[in-house]
């Protein structure tokens, strides 16, 4: 079936709704304007039942199909929250908030759900529960991980799970998708170098912490280039180098790394942070420094379930007439944890050219929000099929 004809007719109404809600950004879980207009229209679809607050400030609706016999219950999220940077386009409906944007498609996201169980709390035609999720704090706060830890799939009784995102240089309306490890393990560190400080022309009566951390720096490449398989994938970026004299004749007596360590396997994620540590551990030591390593594990390595993969490859093909196969990405993605705690999949709709997301100049195309209305609105009729 390809595209539902209801979101075509639908589409000037759902295109105000995220116009609507690019104007008016919100950074991870301070969505409490989108939040309140989220759960407002699900009142106004007629949703069996609304909940709000789970996951600090997720909403979640439930819409009864005409028949329960089957007692499956299908979950679909979105996330609501935009990003901390400045807009730089020329759209009319640019943000109003100094700062924030819309720069990853979230509006695009919380719009076509919203259109999906609009369609669906009037049609009705699937045999179980539709649990449409409205996610947080995607961007970095774990939004995905609070829902799940207020216990959300219990609660509603989910059983699978599906999230869909717009994907940049994807053409408009097309899909991709792919099996098993989808999106990295995010990892974040903090390091800090401490040697001697001193005066630049006596470095002999110090420790210089910028060269130990210098050396700390090239040594971290050898993760990808010397300790994990080539066959495997791992990327360690260190992105912040501060020290803590900013004069020129001072030799700081602390350094401060920040990066990242990206990673698609639970082996390989703990045999990077394990290299990190032993790495600049002994690279400081080598310079007679020392060094305190803060290294937090974030998002999990999100993983596509086998058999929810192909039935959402077969729903996109039925409205695309085809679905690509999707390549690995090393960015992180919540819906890990909810993948983590049920089956499911997680696919791409196509943005077609233009700036990538996070850019300051990425605009979503209103275009796309047809299929992937469709998308959504399928998932629940052909998994739960009526009769």
């Amino acid at each position: 079936m390809p595209i539902k004809n209801r979101f075509a007719e639908l589409l000037p109404e759902i295109t105000a709704w995220r116009h609507d809600l690019h104007e008016n950004p919100e950074i991870l879980f301070e969505t409490h304007r989108t939040s309140a207009i989220v759960a407002e229209k699900l009142r106004e679809f007629g949703c069996d039942e609304v909940v709000t607050g789970i996951g600090r400030t997720g909403v979640v609706g439930v819409i009864n199909g005409k028949a329960n016999t089957s007692g499956k219950v299908i979950g679909l999220r979105a996330d609501m929250d935009a990003l901390p940077m400045q807009e730089q386009t020329d759209l009319p409906y640019k943000s109003k908030v100094d700062g924030a944007m819309h720069a990853c498609g979230h509006d695009g996201h919380t719009s076509m759900l919203l259109g999906a169980a609009k369609y669906l709390s009037e049609t009705r035609n699937f045999d179980g529960k539709a649990v449409v999720i409205f996610q947080p704090a995607e961007e970095g706060g774990g939004g995905g991980r609070e829902m799940c830890e207020d216990g959300m799939m219990d609660r509603f009784g989910i059983q699978e799970v599906y999230g869909m995102h717009n994907w940049p240089d994807l053409p408009v309306g097309q899909f991709a998708i792919r099996p098993g490890p989808f999106f990295a393990a995010a990892d974040q560190f903090d390091i800090i170098i401490e040697g001697r400080g001193g005066h630049a022309a006596k470095p002999h009566l110090a420790r210089d912490t910028t060269v130990a951390a210098s050396h700390v720096v090239i040594a971290l490449q050898t993760i990808a280039s010397r300790i994990v398989s080539p066959t495997e994938q791992v990327v360690v970026s260190v992105t912040s180098f501060q020290t803590s004299s900013k004069a020129f004749n001072v030799i700081p007596q602390t350094v401060h790394l920040r990066g990242t360590v990206r990673t698609l396997t639970d082996e390989v994620r703990d045999l990077a942070e394990q290299s990190l540590r032993e790495i600049v551990t002994g690279t400081a030591a080598a310079h007679g420094a020392t060094a305190d390593i803060d290294y937090r594990r974030g998002y999990p390595v999100m993983v596509n379930s086998e058999e929810q993969t192909a039935f959402a490859a077969e729903v996109a093909t039925s409205i695309a007439g085809d679905c690509g196969y999707a390549s690995q990405t090393m960015g992180g993605e919540d819906f890990s944890f909810m993948l983590q705690e049920r089956p499911g999949a997680y696919i791409f709709v196509g943005n077609g050219e233009g700036a990538d997301v996070h850019h300051p100049e990425y605009v979503f195309k209103d275009e796309t929000m047809p299929a992937g209305c469709s998308w959504w609105a399928e998932i629940v009729e052909k998994r739960m099929p009526v009769g």
